[in-house]
This record gives C-alpha cells, structure tokens and sequence, in this order.
C-alpha cells in the first residue's frame, strides 16, 4: 500500500502519542498533589483553584481513563497502520515497546481500581507502575521516532 493513504492515521497516532504523554504529566502533577494532600501537606493555592482534594481526584480519574482511551487508540493505530502498510507486524522494537507500555498502563489503571484502605499494596504498586511506566514511555517515544524516519524523505 501506498503511505500517504494512511498519513491521515499517523497524524492520529502523534497527536495521540502526545496527548498520551500530556496526560501522564498531568497524572503526575495530580498524583503529587493527592500525596500532599493525604499527608497534610498542602498546596495552599492550587487545591482550591482545582477544586479541592475532591476536585484533583476527579481530574486524576479523569486524566487516567484519557490516557488509557489514547494508549488502546495508538495500539488500534499501530496494528491497522502496520499491518495496512507491511502486510505483517513485527518490523522494529517499538511493537515490543508499544505492547509494554499498553500492559503496563492497563495494570496502572486495575491498581488504582484497587486502591484503598483494605488493599494497602495497591498504592505502591501503582505507583512503582507508573515510574516503570515513564522509561515505558521514552523506550516506546524513541523507537517510534525511528518508525518514523523511515517514512520522512
């Protein structure tokens, strides 16, 4: 198949990508923010532009299903996009890396479905996931640029 027929799905699969990064950025500012706020120290000024503690919960939710939504859109992407234009999958290190990255952040979300007082295990798996899940991200930004460059002329 010809590239520039499916030029329309990588411009879906960057802003994706870049999208899915924005989100775990802010997953992290949210996720701080909580921390603080679980152990009394308080952002005066943010929390309550935000909302309050119940308000930087929301957004962390919110921001965690986005991101989870972006990462299976760019695993869709990557297997029509690959398979549409190579016939078969497997031709660089970023489908290794891509498969990583989306188990981990599906684990990511099933742990902090987990996350309360009678599962005290769960916090600090999801947070080791996610700090996993930052080199995920910059493993699977790299191969993907390489990906990339073999499509630029």
């Amino acid at each position: 198949m010809n590239l520039p027929s499916f030029l329309w799905l990588w411009k879906i699969a960057a802003w994706s990508m870049g999208l899915s990064l924005l989100a775990y950025l802010m997953l992290a500012i949210t996720g701080v923010l909580m921390f603080r706020a679980r152990t009394s120290q308080q952002f005066p000024f943010i929390t309550p532009f935000m909302g309050g503690n119940k308000g930087v919960r929301s957004l962390h939710y919110t921001m965690g299903i986005s991101m989870v939504s972006l990462v299976l859109l760019l695993l869709a992407i990557g297997i029509v996009g690959t398979l549409g234009h190579f016939g078969s999958l497997g031709h660089s290190s970023h489908l290794v890396a891509g498969l990583i990255v989306v188990t981990l952040v599906l684990l990511s979300a099933f742990s902090a479905t987990q996350i309360s007082t009678r599962r005290p295990w769960a916090r600090p798996l999801h947070i080791g996931i996610n700090i996993i899940l930052f080199i995920g991200f910059a493993w699977v930004s790299l191969t993907g640029w390489i990906v990339v460059q073999k499509y630029l002329p």
